[in-house]
């Protein structure tokens, strides 16, 4: 892999942030006029979807097994991939694996590696100020998931593609995934496919008939795929809502970032979002010993294991480095 390439830095100006009780607009560059219904209907299909996990036909121990693995595995094509290694580059692993991670983030259906990384460095320049793309000041709900319906041209288009995330645009495999619409979702439909056979496979071995299969298969899509699929939508969402209304700050940063614990459990350490604002290059969102961050010690287990090099370390750990140099 490449030498990481500097994210973009947020300009120093003399803007003061919002504090928690005042009010934005949305961003001028939100479009107000049609919505994006590709986003309209598949979220809501999604969600219309598990809610076929009530049915007790579909019920099964080993599906909630595998939608609580599902969780882990799949969302860290997210904490891991999209985050740390593409948006800030807090680390670097060999081209094969980046692009695994890329694939299970695929499978968590949160768009293209390039429209994500664009999204999340301009939220990281601006956060909490009206250009804000998800900013809970302009409301919760548009924070937590309304922001999607909308176009937005800071966001979204060949300029903020260059301007946020040139460092991928620039590369065949990014390039070909934001060109062609159909691959990302061939690649959700098949791994979607793979698991409803590895249903059918296992209630038809288990017992002895198709039927029993077919039962599994669809236990295993509803709570392995569509339930998982939402409720790694709904942790990543809260990330850009709840973690900038509710929980503690460790340090004075610029926006209303807080350390949520819930979150720090659930998102795998990603719920640590003052830390992760006060220091946003580093590798690890971990600045106390009861801040879990399961994200960052799977980083060390990769380098440990000589798959992830140029591993950041923590802001304090950097200073303590430089002042034994």
């Amino acid at each position: 892999m490449n030498a990481p390439e500097p994210q973009p830095r947020r300009r120093a100006t003399a803007r003061a942030v919002a504090a928690p009780a005042d009010r934005l607009q949305r961003p001028m560059s939100v479009a107000r006029g049609p919505l994006l219904w590709r986003y309209v209907i598949s979220l809501s299909l999604m969600h219309a979807l598990a809610l076929l996990v009530v049915l007790p036909w579909l019920f099964s121990w080993t599906s909630v097994v595998l939608f609580a693995a599902g969780v882990l595995f799949f969302g860290q094509g997210i904490n891991l991939g999209y985050h740390r290694l593409l948006a800030h580059n807090s680390l670097a692993v060999p081209k094969w694996l980046e692009r695994a991670f890329v694939l299970l983030a695929l499978c968590t259906m949160q768009d293209t590696p390039v429209k994500w990384v664009t999204s999340h460095r301009h939220h990281h320049k601006f956060s909490d100020v009206q250009a804000d793309s998800h900013s809970p000041l302009a409301g919760f709900l548009w924070s937590h998931m309304g922001w999607l319906f909308y176009p937005n041209s800071a966001t979204r288009g060949v300029m903020a593609y260059k301007t946020y995330a040139h460092d991928l645009i620039d590369d065949p495999f990014y390039r070909r995934l934001e060109r062609d619409w159909r691959l990302p979702v061939a690649i959700y439909l098949a791994h979607a496919l793979l698991i409803y056979a590895a249903g059918v496979a296992a209630g038809w071995i288990g017992s002895g008939t198709l039927s029993g299969g077919i039962q599994l298969g669809l236990s295993f899509l509803v709570w392995g795929v569509v339930l998982r699929t939402v409720v790694v939508w709904h942790i990543t969402w809260s990330i850009n809502s709840l973690t900038h209304v509710f929980g503690y700050r460790s340090y004075e940063t610029r926006e209303n970032s807080r350390n949520n614990w819930v979150l720090g459990l659930f998102a795998s350490g990603e719920g640590w979002h003052n830390n992760h604002h006060h220091d946003s290059a580093s590798a690890s969102n971990q600045h106390r010993w009861w801040e879990i961050d399961l994200t960052y010690y799977h980083i060390l287990l990769l380098e440990r294991l000589g798959l992830a090099t140029n591993v950041i370390r923590p802001r304090a750990e950097r200073h303590a480095a430089r002042g034994k140099a």
